[in-house]
């Protein structure tokens, strides 16, 4: 981790000194500042805190929110709940891959995109949906997809 970025983290554990309970919080925060959990930041946490690296593994490997491996600039959630499927999400979460040419769960070498695929979005009435960063996007069709990530790419 470059100077920088130990002075981020910093910053971040600085805010939660002397609280009960802070773990979780720390770490959206670095999942927020880094757009991941970088690995070198778990390891300074962890000496700073006084944490055991499990602690922090089994918390972020848990929650959706974070991540320990470097995501896109922009996440795009692909809703696989049943209403979605039974409107076609499967073929949007289909060519979404083609188009971005990665599959689910992996991000662009650009580090533009990263696609996921979601269990439901509540969004049901406007199946199929799709979900950049914190935009809903409904009744999708195929050639909405183009549309949708060249807005953002």
């Amino acid at each position: 981790m470059d100077d920088a970025g130990q002075k981020k983290v910093d910053e971040i554990i600085d805010r939660y000194l002397g609280q009960e309970g802070i773990l979780i919080q720390l770490l959206l925060d670095l999942q927020n500042e880094f757009n991941c959990i970088p690995k070198d930041a778990v390891s300074y946490l962890c000496e700073r805190l006084e944490v055991p690296r499990s602690q922090v593994y089994r918390i972020a490997s848990f929650y959706k929110a974070m991540s320990l491996s470097p995501a896109g600039k922009h996440t795009v959630l692909i809703c696989m709940g049943t209403a979605c499927q039974v409107r076609g999400s499967q073929r949007i979460l289909d060519l979404t891959e083609s188009r971005l040419k990665i599959k689910q769960g992996e991000t662009t070498p650009d580090m533009a995109f990263t696609l996921k695929r979601v269990n439901c979005i509540g969004c049901c009435s406007m199946g199929p949906v799709i979900l950049v960063d914190k935009n809903h996007h409904g009744s999708v069709t195929s050639d909405g997809v183009d549309l949708i990530l060249g807005q953002y790419g």
